[in-house]
């Protein structure tokens, strides 16, 4: 009934912006902040240092538990060969998968989140919920009265926070590190972005807390974002040319994107290489309109920045441009970690 009824209210949601300042049916409408500050290209010194190795683990959290437990999900985890995973754990439904680890390379403690599996509804129906509640002030104290998180995403990242927490805390104190790093795709993007702000809130102040996200969709309102930008000063979400999950929920039922967009406006088909913008600020309408529309990520490709599909999924894909190799001697410099696929089945457009 959720998925009749969201397209009748998305249509509605610009007319009545203005005249239902409150919510109407638990759904806000209304829009946030927007930038309009110039982009700039990202250099590929900065593709290889800041993004490659997130998405690296990002592809990881697409294995089964079992076999991201033992590193024996054949590429994606050849890729990051000496890290050890302190726990592993989803369903592919109303627990998508994830794992914590510790990176002795990189020196961080790194949590990671699978996103959405096409073919299984409970996971599709996490992210059909376009409704606001009040953010869980257990989970993020620092949350006031004027936050509103999705809630879909919030529920899905409350059912993994207490375990997330307690393995991060252990991790950190049984190496030393003093780095974490959240990363996830597309569902797993929106519960990373959740579970960065938890964390930042709850570690001490010289554990330095990082996020690098892609196919981010929104998570929360404006007091969300602003709370995030503060938190999470340097975080990074990806998106991709024409995926449509980062324009979902929509803007206009008061639901804001925080700052950091890098942005892939080209992958070369032949050798993999991708470049890519950075658009500053919330909501960047220059790299709107300067790569295509309204909301540049309509919805004439669909959201399969998908990461490498990995050994152990049983639905079929055929890769359709590759931004990365997986090569641990020799990751080239603009080659992420991702694979966008063509599915053999289409998945819903709110579908992250």
């Amino acid at each position: 009934m959720m998925r009749m009824v969201l397209p009748f209210l998305v249509v509605l949601a610009a007319t009545l912006a203005r005249a239902a300042p409150a919510p109407l049916f638990g759904i806000h409408f209304g829009s946030g902040d927007e930038s309009n500050d110039k982009t700039a290209t990202v250099s590929q010194a900065d593709i290889s240092a800041k993004i490659l190795r997130p998405a690296l683990f990002s592809r990881t959290a697409y294995c089964s538990a079992g076999s991201v437990s033992n590193m024996s999900c054949g590429a994606p985890c050849d890729a990051t060969p000496n890290v050890k995973v302190l726990t592993a754990g989803g369903d592919d439904g109303a627990i998508p998968g994830f794992f914590v680890a510790s990176d002795p390379d990189t020196q961080t403690i790194v949590v990671a989140h699978q996103g959405t599996e096409p073919h299984n509804i409970l996971s599709i129906a996490n992210d059909a919920e376009f409704l606001q509640v009040g953010a869980n002030t257990t989970l993020f104290p620092k949350a006031g009265d004027g936050v509103k998180l999705h809630s879909g995403f919030q529920d899905t990242q409350g059912r993994t926070a207490d375990l997330i927490m307690s393995t991060v805390q252990s991790g950190l104190s049984s190496t030393g590190f003093k780095q974490v790093l959240v990363t996830g795709h597309s569902l797993g993007a929106a519960v990373a972005s959740l579970d960065a702000a938890m964390l930042r809130m709850a570690l001490p102040d010289d554990v330095q807390v990082k996020s690098v996200v892609f196919g981010l969709p929104r998570v929360g309102n404006q007091d969300w974002a602003d709370l995030f930008d503060t938190l999470i000063p340097d975080f990074i979400h990806v998106t991709n040319q024409n995926d449509p999950v980062p324009t979902v929920p929509p803007h206009d039922l008061d639901f804001e994107h925080p700052q950091g967009e890098i942005h892939i406006t080209s992958v070369d088909g032949t050798t993999g290489d991708a470049t890519m913008e950075s658009c500053p600020g919330q909501e960047n309408q220059v790299s709107v309109v300067a790569y295509g529309g309204v909301e540049r990520k309509v919805l004439t490709r669909p959201h399969d920045f998908r990461i490498a599909q990995p050994e152990t999924r049983s639905w079929t894909s055929r890769s359709r441009t590759t931004l990365a190799r997986t090569s641990t001697a020799s990751p080239s410099v603009a080659r992420l970690a991702l694979h966008e696929c063509q599915l053999s089945r289409r998945r819903g457009s709110g579908a992250a």
